[in-house]
């Protein structure tokens, strides 16, 4: 047998949270040929041999949160994910460029030609890609598709055209259906609606992805609401970016897990995933209660000055439909950040209050007059979480690792983004694991990895393991960390030394080697 790569000497972690050990690991075209016993692979049998000594040797982590759609479509290498030991990304919370048609009536414009839900993932592939893409469809494009941005609730007709749409989508090779709840038009959607199109994604053996309706005041009510759709429909579901937000509601997160553990014990098919930040990231324009984005007016409305008064005033007063976000504690944790008009970017680091007390008015009326200025949904950090519940979290079995963010090159970024970007998971190894230990190594590589992949049926990937791909990590474990901050975000995580996608090097000794051999991925619904 002959090898392309020989890896040796290093720490193998393999993905599935046993204890490491060490082994010749050899890798021939896209797969690894051979695991053994150190030594027992012939030297000469290798063009290149690999000594890493005092490294760790692990699978590739496998981002089930990315949001690198439009960003791939610039720039193929995704610095910011591979430098963090990415090789797959899903992308799909909310919207999806195709399938197109229905009421879907505007395209994105670096998408004009695609319809079918594969179109654009071949695409990634065809023009080059530094890691593999797979995607779940947008549950936002679904409702779409159907109803456009109308607030009504689906005739038996656009429930069955949302039907025939998840099925065309998971017959192309989506991974399922992933709403986001809190953003229209998917906020529209009724508990019946989504649960018929999870029915549909069940019979395929899919996924339900969710961004939960509150991860707030109604953190527990949402969760019992999707385990309902769990088991009305037979569909396994997975909630994105587990957190208790808001500090009114901190103490709201022991229960929760409490309760997924107990649904789980009672056969219920719910698990979870999370980055490691005690800040989340969106648009400003979560603020504005969701009837005012009805039929995609947002700014229509804004502008309006009676429309804009009664926004004004639920914002200060919110009624329970309103959101999370929009209430009258939160201006103080809000941080904008993405401003691209001139005369807005000296609000850059400063919280909505501090932004309000310049322009001399209350945190509601600042973030309309922002928000009308910049005509986007500025992106906005909002520092609403705490620490002890993030390592309760971390710390669960059902729990997995996610960015929910784009890949990026610091070097073309103007504006500030959140440091998940670019830090997620060096920060986990190097801040919970080496340093405060509350996780062990193998258990923090299979929350990246063969967690992962299980969940999403990837039965070749996710595991350093023979016959699989050769999506492979090499990591310092005395130095992998994160750089990026709130503050100043663009900078490349460090430690990891070595990525290998489909059997090539995308990162060597640290550095990017130009190398875009990714993969568009579909689901095996067999």
């Amino acid at each position: 047998m002959t090898a392309d790569y020989l890896l040796t000497d290093a720490r193998v972690f393999d993905g599935t949270g046993n204890p490491f050990f060490y082994a010749d690991v050899a890798i021939a075209g896209e797969r690894i040929v051979a695991v053994t016993a150190p030594g027992c692979f012939p030297r000469e049998s290798a063009r290149t041999v690999l000594s890493l000594p005092g490294k760790i040797l692990c699978p590739g982590f496998i981002d089930i949160q990315s949001h690198s759609l439009h960003p791939y479509l610039k720039d193929g290498r995704g610095l910011s994910k591979v430098t963090q030991g990415v090789t797959t990304e899903i992308l799909g919370e909310l919207w999806t460029p195709a399938p197109f048609g229905g009421r879907r009536t505007e395209r994105p414009s670096d998408a004009p030609t695609w319809r079918h839900f594969s179109d654009w993932l071949r695409h990634y592939e065809t023009r080059g890609v530094s890691v593999n893409l797979g995607s779940f469809v947008g549950g936002g494009s679904v409702r779409e598709w159907a109803c456009g941005w109308d607030a009504e609730t689906p005739t038996d007709h656009q429930l069955e055209q949302m039907r025939q749409v998840t099925a065309e989508a998971m017959e192309e090779g989506a991974f399922g259906i992933a709403p986001a709840l809190i953003y229209p038009p998917d906020s529209y959607s009724t508990d019946h609606q989504l649960t018929e199109c999870a029915r549909v994604v069940g019979r395929f053996g899919g996924l339900y992805i969710v961004h939960l309706r509150s991860e707030g005041d109604g953190l527990l009510e949402s969760i019992e609401a999707t385990a309902e759709l769990s088991q009305l429909s037979g569909c396994p579901v997975e909630l994105y970016h587990l957190k208790a937000s808001g500090e009114r509601n901190w103490d709201k997160m022991p229960r929760a897990i409490e309760r997924i553990t107990e649904l789980r014990e009672q056969g219920v098919d719910i698990t979870a995933d999370m980055y490691p930040y005690i800040a989340s990231g969106t648009g400003l324009s979560v603020l504005i209660p969701n009837w005012a984005h009805e039929g995609g007016k947002l700014y229509e409305n804004l502008a309006d000055r009676e429309t804009r008064r009664r926004i004004h005033t639920e914002m200060l007063a919110p009624q329970a439909a309103t959101g999370d976000f929009a209430s009258s504690d939160r201006g103080g944790h809000v941080m904008p950040l993405d401003f691209r008009k001139d005369q807005n970017k000296r609000f850059v680091g400063l919280r909505l209050t501090q932004i309000a007390e310049q322009l001399g008015c209350d945190w509601a009326a600042a973030a309309i007059d922002l928000l009308l200025s910049e005509g986007q949904r500025i992106g906005t950090v909002f520092f609403s979480m705490c620490e002890e519940n993030l390592k309760l979290q971390l710390q669960q079995p059902w729990v997995k690792i996610s960015t929910d963010a784009g890949g990026l090159d610091p070097a073309t970024q103007a504006n500030p983004v959140h440091p998940r970007a670019y830090g997620t998971y060096p920060r986990v190894l190097g801040k919970y694991v080496r340093d405060e230990r509350i996780l062990t190594w193998e258990e923090a590589i299979r929350k990246m990895t063969s967690a992962v992949a299980e969940r999403l049926r990837l039965r070749d990937r996710g595991q350093v393991r023979e016959r699989f791909f050769a999506d492979l990590v090499v990591l310092d474990p005395t130095t992998v960390a994160d750089r990026a901050t709130f503050t100043d975000p663009h900078q490349l995580s460090v430690g990891i030394e070595w990525v290998f996608v489909n059997g090539i090097p995308v990162v060597e000794r640290g550095e990017h080697t130009g190398a875009l051999p990714g993969k568009a991925l579909f689901a095996n619904h067999s």
